[in-house]
């Protein structure tokens, strides 16, 4: 598994009867992989002669089926396609933890087959070997800097590309065929954009992630975070509290639940400056709490967020936000919730093409529409006076009217939009593309089209009047959705004919 001669000394490969013992390898191949790489580079960082290149290489996990095999159809995941060797890289096995055990647990129960570890001949990147995010060179002289690549591998864009999840990737003849979506080298470059993006760590990420491009919701999400982190006496609502185990903002900083943790204090210090896409969280201890992260304005930040958040296969991702009302009924406050999309983002046209429908998901939206009857207390006939079900169209130019929009509008109308943003076909399409089911519920904060245009004053009293109740309504939703099951919420939708068994 590792060298200091640019050989690569593969053991042989290890059969394992359950994904207990099998994932234990896998963590021992890549634990030791990565103290190997620490240590090196330790050791050249002093000046000391490693004596020739240093590599590390990552393990890896397939399943050999050799008859057709006879799944559930009603599985959206958690078995392979055919006859045939299938195999994907493993990295981060401590955060993959449950991920890892509960997609080998399937792979075992469906096929009936032993699970096999090795060593794979893909190197492990230096700066990868290093989880935290260290910037390696930092504290390096410029010749020994200008050495790095001469020991030690770097980051390789031929072994990050997306043609699994794409759709595009071609097995060569006798090669193993893709076992996920992602390979070990794409994965770790997402989990080192993500602190770089949003100032948190990849392991405080849950799986139910609200995307807004509005830090009103932020600022509320923290609020109520804080509070459920507050001891209370109401047992009403101890229950819920005591659900969530922390809250993180940017930084790393940790608020402890004081019902569950009384005796640890706030750990870690709030960034001076918040980042580009700045993450909080609300942490449980299964993982399955609700992350938000507000993406600013427009398709680039939100696919790009999304393409790194999707390594971590989240159970459902939605975009919360206002938009633009494109009917003359609609009045500001009222919800959109998209069951189709214009997509005239382009950011995803060269890796999901516009001709690919984006179809709505029944769980989300009957968790989202529930959500909004809750909240509200309006159900039928009531709820339609407030909430509009239609196709939400996402653009890239914000000022689109300022043009003769004379030809848009023609459009807008043909496809029966119903809301124009910049963000919600992107964080849609994008789901789709990855297979992390989706939803969009937005709220109306202006009426171009109809003398109502977003202003200072207008836009405050709007934002003071709405984003508390929008905001509790995409957290009950994720609750609800929670509570679904995960057999329930993955969508069939989302699988392709001959697909990568992990979810």
């Amino acid at each position: 598994m590792i060298s200091s001669n640019n050989s690569n000394d593969e053991p042989s490969v290890e059969s394992f009867a359950d994904a207990d013992t099998a994932y234990a390898r896998v963590r021992a191949l890549y634990d030791q992989a990565v103290e190997y790489l620490r240590d090196r580079f330790s050791a050249f960082a002093r000046g000391e002669d490693l004596g020739g290149r240093v590599r590390a290489f990552y393990p890896f996990v397939q399943i050999r089926i050799d008859s057709e095999p006879r799944i559930d159809s009603r599985l959206a995941y958690g078995f392979v396609h055919g006859m045939g060797t299938f195999r994907t890289t493993v990295t981060r096995p401590d955060l993959f933890d449950y991920y890892l055990h509960h997609q080998l647990t399937l792979l075992v129960k469906n096929h009936g087959v032993p699970l096999e570890v090795g060593v794979s001949d893909t190197p492990i990147p230096i700066q990868f070997a290093y989880p935290e995010g260290m910037h390696v060179e930092g504290d390096l002289t410029p010749e020994r800097l200008y050495q790095l690549r001469d020991h030690f591998d770097l980051p390789d864009l031929v072994y990050m590309d997306d043609s699994i999840v794409n759709g595009t990737h071609i097995t060569p003849p006798g090669a193993p065929r893709p076992l996920a979506l992602f390979t070990a080298p794409r994965v770790d470059y997402s989990l080192h954009r993500l602190k770089h993006y949003t100032a948190t760590k990849p392991d405080h990420f849950q799986n139910y992630v609200l995307f807004t491009n509005y830090q009103f919701y932020i600022d509320e999400f923290v609020r109520r975070g804080l509070e459920i982190m507050e001891p209370s006496d109401d047992p009403a609502t101890q229950a819920y509290r005591r659900q969530y185990e922390a809250f993180i903002e940017p930084g790393d900083h940790v608020t402890w639940n004081q019902a569950v943790h009384p005796d640890r204090g706030p750990e870690g210090q709030k960034v001076a400056r918040l980042p580009q896409m700045p993450a909080y969280h609300l942490k449980r201890r299964d993982g399955n709490g609700i992350t938000i992260v507000n993406i600013g304005v427009g398709p680039s930040n939100a696919k790009t967020i999304s393409d790194h958040i999707a390594v971590l296969r989240p159970h459902v991702w939605l975009m919360l936000g206002h938009c633009a009302g494109l009917r003359d009924t609609q009045r500001l406050g009222d919800y959109a919730l998209a069951h189709g999309y214009v997509r005239e983002d382009k950011v995803l046209d060269a890796d999901l093409p516009t001709w690919v429908p984006v179809p709505a998901l029944a769980e989300v939206q009957v968790a989202l529409e529930g959500a909004v009857e809750q909240v509200t207390g309006l159900k039928g006939w009531e709820l339609k006076s407030i909430m509009r079900t239609g196709t939400v169209a996402t653009i890239d130019n914000r000022n689109w009217e300022l043009r003769d929009h004379s030809e848009p509008v023609q459009r807008f109308s043909q496809s029966r939009a119903i809301a124009l943003d910049m963000e919600s076909a992107t964080v849609a399409a994008n789901g789709f593309r990855f297979r992390v089911p989706y939803g969009t519920l937005l709220c109306v904060s202006d009426k171009p089209l109809h003398g109502e245009i977003k202003l200072p004053g207008m836009a405050n009293h709007f934002y003071r009047a709405r984003v508390d109740q929008h905001l509790a309504i995409g957290m009950l939703a994720m609750e609800k959705m929670r509570d679904y099951g995960l057999e329930r919420l993955h969508s069939r939708k989302l699988r392709s004919f001959a697909e990568a068994a992990f979810q």
